[in-house]
């Protein structure tokens, strides 16, 4: 692929800020806990400045090419580089990404979860960025292995210290679940690199080097091993069923920020990692595994879905919607086309901004009720309005309402799999097509459901007359507001992401046309390649 070498400064800043941050906090006395909100807050605001940056200066007409490269010697033994760069496949993420977390460490202003210790708590979400971050810019299979792994401890910590009762239990089942699918993709780098190697005579990490030599020279039967460790690797993270079981547990468990954190930005790394990583680097390995991606993704969505109508603690209920909903967006990347790889980016960012900000309500209605259990609920809109009619809009934006942004995030999918990419079974896929809409009833089922039971009605007798349950307060306003207008702004118009997205797409699934890959030439034909 082709680089374009402007202001490599930048996304070093960009990724790195956080980290800085981070550590000139730990200089701040334990007992000022004011300045040290104050810092989180300026430190996530200067990244989220440079992001602006970045989004300004960034070449749209572009788009398919990396920006901002940056390409240096870092672990010259063992053929590592420093290699980092944007294209309009990555840049949604980032954007993404250093929106939310100064939004989240606003909402931490008042919400700083029990034991207290807010400095240890804040640092390690600025911790978290830099990982998040590092992991949509590397450009170097090592250097995105460190990065992706960079968020493991952070969120282990802030769920087992700061969890709930079962909170060890969920941080524990977390680690080891990740941690396993890590060690399968490490391993899967490694071989690619020294299958490759020996094919080339060109040992090499790089990103943009093996997804230009898209398996050439690996033989058909390794190829299907070593993407199968990715595969895993990356499915875990998503989650996609049946390695999901640590989802509802971790979300369950973790403070407001650690839910919000982890649905709005974590769940990405795995399908940004199929995308940018598994399918352009081993495409004749990505069709034939194709139709079980595919599967799997759709036994997620109804799935997920089923499990939501089987649940009673509200926040267990939107973790399986995650379970749902990103198998729309796996459904979408099994298709093996530009169109169904853009409409997966775009439900990347609409899940994020969607589940996100239902995990802030979620947190809000337990620090005023100090409960989730949904049966003991209800009478939202009599006694805070403004927070039950805030939970009503973000439900009809998860299940799908049009000019909303969940729309596209689940009816582009859907319809991808009408027309698979070639070489993939069409009957199979359009047969998913309606396993999958099938799945968006039952999304309205489930959600419809949780509304009626939370917000509508009367407020039962054990909170009828409590003091502590208020409406939306001056800080959440300011922490939602913009998740709330963005889910709108890009459900009126869609193509402020899918008209970045595309040309970066196409160029991905270009790269193996080379060794005939079906899949990859008929994407890319199908929009004049």
């Amino acid at each position: 692929m082709d680089t374009l070498d402007t202001n490599n400064w930048l996304l070093t800043a960009l990724v790195f800020a956080p980290l800085a941050g981070a550590l000139v906090m730990a200089l701040i006395p334990e007992k000022e806990e004011d300045a040290q909100k104050q810092w989180a807050v300026f430190t996530s605001l200067v990244t989220l400045g440079l992001g602006i940056f970045l989004l300004v200066d960034f070449d749209y007409d572009q788009a398919g090419v990396f920006q901002y490269f940056v390409d240096t010697e870092w672990i010259e033994v063992i053929g590592a580089g420093y290699t980092m760069g944007v294209d309009g496949m990555s840049l949604p993420l980032i954007a993404l990404t250093v929106l939310v977390m100064p939004l989240v460490f606003i909402y931490s202003w008042n919400h700083i979860p029990s034991p207290g210790n807010p400095k240890a708590f804040l640092m390690l979400m600025l911790i978290l960025e830099t990982g998040m971050i590092g992991t949509f810019v590397a450009q170097d299979l090592i250097l995105f292995f460190v990065f992706f792994e960079v968020v493991l401890l952070p969120m282990f910590f802030m769920i087992a210290v700061w969890g709930g009762e079962d909170r060890r239990y969920a941080s524990l089942k977390f680690f080891l679940y990740t941690l396993f699918g890590s060690a399968l993709m490490l391993l899967s780098f490694l071989a690619l690199f020294f299958l490759t190697g020996a094919e080339t005579g060109d040992y090499t990490f790089n990103m943009l080097a093996l997804s230009e030599n898209a398996g050439d020279g690996i033989v058909r039967s390794t190829q299907l091993i070593v993407f199968g460790g990715m595969f895993i690797g990356f499915a875990v993270k998503v989650p996609m069923f049946p390695f999901h079981t640590w989802l509802p547990d971790a979300h369950t468990q973790a403070p407001t920020q650690g839910s919000v954190i982890l649905a709005a930005v974590l769940l990405k790394l795995g399908t940004y990692g199929f995308i940018r990583i598994a399918i352009p680097m081993l495409p004749e390995a990505a069709e034939a595994w194709a139709p079980f991606i595919g599967l799997l993704a759709v036994i997620g969505i109804i799935y997920g879905a089923l499990g939501c109508l089987a649940q009673s603690d509200m926040k267990r209920l939107i973790a399986f919607s995650s379970v749902a909903h990103m198998g729309f967006v796996m459904l979408g990347i099994s298709t093996l086309t530009d169109f169904g790889i853009n409409a997966a980016i775009f439900g990347m960012v609409a899940h994020g901004l969607i589940t996100g900000m239902l995990f802030f309500v979620a947190g809000s209605v337990k620090d005023r009720y100090h409960t989730l259990d949904i049966a003991r609920l209800g009478g939202m809109l009599v006694q805070a309005p403004k927070l039950g009619w805030i939970l009503g809009f973000t439900a009809m934006a998860s299940l799908g309402l049009p000019g909303l942004a969940g729309f596209w995030g689940e009816f582009p999918a859907i319809l991808s799999a009408y027309n698979p990419a070639a070489g993939l079974p069409e009957e199979t896929f359009r047969g998913y097509m309606v396993v999958a809409a099938v799945g968006t009833v039952l999304a309205a089922g489930y959600l419809l459901w949780l509304l009626q039971r939370t917000a509508m009605g009367e407020p039962s007798e054990e909170f009828v007359d409590d003091p502590e349950i208020t409406d939306v307060s001056t800080i959440e306003w300011i922490a939602w507001t913009p998740f709330l207008v963005l889910i709108v702004v890009f459900g009126v118009a869609p193509g402020l992401i899918f008209e970045v997205t595309d040309p970066a797409v196409v160029e991905s699934l270009r790269g193996c046309l080379e060794t005939g890959c079906e899949a990859a030439r008929t994407a890319a034909e199908a929009v004049g390649g």
